[in-house]
């Protein structure tokens, strides 16, 4: 008989939290938009190690998607996201419906402020004030210790991070390494909307990353690194939406490299848009 428990309203997940908070357990949290993958493994796995107990969220939030479509597309799995779950140990999960995250009359929205503004922001606009909203809800609800993103989503997380410290929220957000394919595309659920070749040719964003880290080390400017970057992708058949050199706390654009610059790069293959980044380390 499965350990797991099932949480399906933020009333639930209160008072389960709430409780063991009493018996001085720790807890972790894990939020996800389900269809879980190896990444979503490796988040669940830091919480293990970092915390007594483990929440995985399961929720496809409306309110951060830019496109209709890309809602109506997104995969879901519930079942077998559970199952996965209770495969791996997790003492709960909490899968709250639409109407129990935004009941009638939900009118109130986080504005996350000016690391918006570029990159994925103006790309896909209202998409970090669903995310900052719907974060904040799901850790009012679990009351998490710890709560575990990837890196893969390098902008959302420190976005997270920055709502977490103005709003003085009681949690510590902890980024977790991005986990790649065999062949090096970073895992997104989105990867299996890839047909075979675009498939093959999404390859060719880890493929310019390795190549800008070796400019990174050498000669290479952020101009350098993003022209590279950006034609190497195209030139595989992929769109391109942007690729930035960025200092890592404003995520603004910087015009040489140091020990605080990230990578960022965002680009369509087959209709299907990925993202990915990497930190660059200025050496001698």
């Amino acid at each position: 008989m499965t350990s797991l428990l099932c949480l399906s309203t933020p009333s639930d997940a209160h008072r389960w939290s709430d409780e063991r908070r009493r018996d001085g357990q720790s807890i972790g949290l894990v939020p996800t938009m389900g269809a879980l993958h190896r990444g979503h493994t490796a988040l669940i796995e830091r919480s293990q190690a970092l915390c007594n107990l483990t929440v995985v969220s399961i929720f496809v939030n409306p309110t951060q998607f830019d496109r209709s479509d890309d809602f109506d597309l997104y995969p879901r799995t519930l079942d077998d996201d559970i199952a996965l779950c209770d495969s791996l140990g997790v003492n709960a999960v909490y899968t709250p419906t639409v109407d129990a995250m935004y009941p009638d009359g939900f009118d109130t929205t986080i504005d996350p402020g000016s690391l918006t503004y570029r990159w994925e922001g103006e790309h896909r606009p209202g998409h970090f004030a669903g995310v900052a909203t719907v974060v904040t809800k799901l850790l009012t609800a679990v009351q998490p210790h710890i709560a575990v993103f990837g890196e893969k989503d390098f902008q959302q997380l420190a976005v997270i991070q920055h709502v977490v410290r103005d709003l003085g929220l009681p949690v510590t957000v902890v980024g977790e390494p991005t986990v790649r394919e065999g062949d090096g595309l970073a895992m997104s659920s989105r990867n299996v909307h890839l047909a075979p070749g675009a498939r093959a040719q999404a390859t060719s964003i880890k493929h310019a990353i390795d190549r800008a880290l070796d400019r990174s080390t050498s000669t290479g400017s952020p101009s350098d690194i993003v022209e590279q970057v950006t034609t190497d992708i195209q030139q595989a058949g992929g769109t391109v939406d942007y690729v930035a050199v960025v200092d890592r706390l404003s995520l603004e654009p910087v015009a040489d490299l140091n020990n605080n610059t990230q990578l960022l790069v965002a680009a369509w293959f087959g209709g299907v848009r990925l993202i990915d980044n990497a930190a660059l380390v200025a050496t001698e």
